[in-house]
């Protein structure tokens, strides 16, 4: 292992081992040291100028008078190089560890491996660390060892969980749902363990207009206000309509009615048209789930379906009264885009649309069904919306489970 920068002492015992062997050459020499044959040819041709009786530029012709090593001069050079053959053979032991980067635990291993043979204190000098470190380093190997199972095992865990949620679940969720199996793990180390093994939750993806609104239609006022709360279930709901994207093919659209106190999806209607009819259904099969809505807000946006008759003589029908968001307002109805952007997200994974009507279908109903019962809401405190639901009736009137 070439070094840039060598200290006086090493290029030193460079020159006494190339002295101490009269048949060997510089280049020999070099390539048992590991330098550069003329680093080495400079090394010894300064040290000839330094030796008493080096000849001088004005005195060039007259022979260097070299004097006879003592016993123990060669004794003490064959010491040396001994040594320096021994950290040679060391540095190309240790450049196999250093192969993914020489990173400080890569040198504490290999001092570990090899202690025995070469000593704990010379090993740590030559590869420049602390012999304090490797020892702490040592100790701590059996509490490393119990914290990396433990973090396979909850590597193995998130995995599951993950994979049940279709990959959809991210670091809160994973959490939460890992409280309930009594796995007691703060939601960093469950940050931690993901970024290890490579998992994420879905993130959102952009929003695309669905509502056109009709300058002539009489509008509702806003009885809401941005107010996406209710204290019980059953008392207000939103309504959005938005598009499933078919691959080669004209998207269908989804109507939805969705209770602000549980986020429960009471309602939903899927069709290949933007007509009336599509929110009036979505509004008949909340009714169907509820038993009744009379006296619930149904907040809406300004779409033309939402201020036709039709949809109106529904809501007379129903027993509701109708509210609507400002124009223009992207916040009006946040709560209903919300549900949209997480059903998209988690459902397309990424992909532009579905590659069949068919399959739009029924992926937007698998994930209803599992919207209502299973996945779990921030706002609930991760609870599915039926379960936090059910809080607020008792056993013998608990809301029917279909979603």
């Amino acid at each position: 292992m070439a070094m840039k920068h060598y200290p006086a002492e090493f290029k030193a015992d460079a020159v006494a081992l190339y002295r101490s062997r009269p048949g060997a050459t510089i280049k020999s020499v070099a390539e048992d040291l590991g330098v550069n044959t003329e680093t080495l040819r400079n090394w010894i041709r300064a040290d000839d100028g330094r030796r008493p009786g080096a000849h001088s530029p004005t005195q060039a012709a007259a022979p260097a008078q070299v004097p006879e090593p003592t016993e123990a001069e060669l004794a003490a050079a064959r010491k040396r190089i001994r040594e320096l053959e021994e950290e040679r053979d060391i540095l190309r032991k240790a450049a196999r560890y250093f192969a993914g980067g020489d990173a400080l635990v890569n040198r504490f291993q290999f001092v570990d491996d090899h202690r025995r043979r070469y000593g704990v204190k010379r090993l740590c000098t030559i590869l420049g660390i602390a012999r304090s470190s490797f020892c702490y380093w040592r100790r701590t190997v059996p509490a490393r060892a119990a914290r990396q199972a433990a973090d396979d095992q909850l590597a193995r865990r998130i995995r599951a969980v993950h994979t049940a949620s279709d990959g959809t679940y991210g670091v809160p969720r994973i959490t939460a749902e890992l409280h309930d199996d009594g796995e007691r793990v703060n939601h960093k180390k469950v940050a931690r363990v993901m970024r290890t093994i490579g998992l994420a939750g879905l993130r959102l993806r952009r929003k695309y207009r669905t509502t056109i609104p009709d300058p002539a239609a009489v509008k509702a006022a806003d009885l809401i206000g941005r107010d996406f709360t209710a204290e019980r279930p059953n008392i207000k709901y939103v309504g959005d309509i938005t598009y499933l994207p078919v691959s080669g093919a004209k998207p269908l659209c989804l109507a939805t009615v969705i209770d602000l106190c549980s986020r429960r999806l009471a309602g939903w209607a899927i069709a290949d048209h933007m007509r009336a009819e599509l929110v009036v259904d979505a509004l008949a099969a909340a009714e169907r789930t509820r038993g009744s809505m009379a006296g619930a807000i149904m907040h809406t946006g300004h779409g033309s379906q939402y201020t036709s008759a039709a949809f109106a003589d529904a809501c007379a029908r129903t027993g509701v009264r109708r509210s609507m968001s400002a124009v223009g307002s992207s916040a009006g109805n946040a709560a209903a885009e919300s549900w949209n952007a997480s059903m998209k997200r988690e459902t397309l994974k990424g992909a532009k649309a579905w590659p069949t009507a068919r399959h739009a279908r029924l992926s937007a109903f698998r994930w209803a069904s599992r919207y209502n019962t299973r996945r779990r809401h921030s706002r609930l405190g991760q609870r599915s919306p039926i379960t936090y639901a059910n809080a607020f009736f008792a056993p013998s009137t608990t809301l029917p489970q279909a979603a």
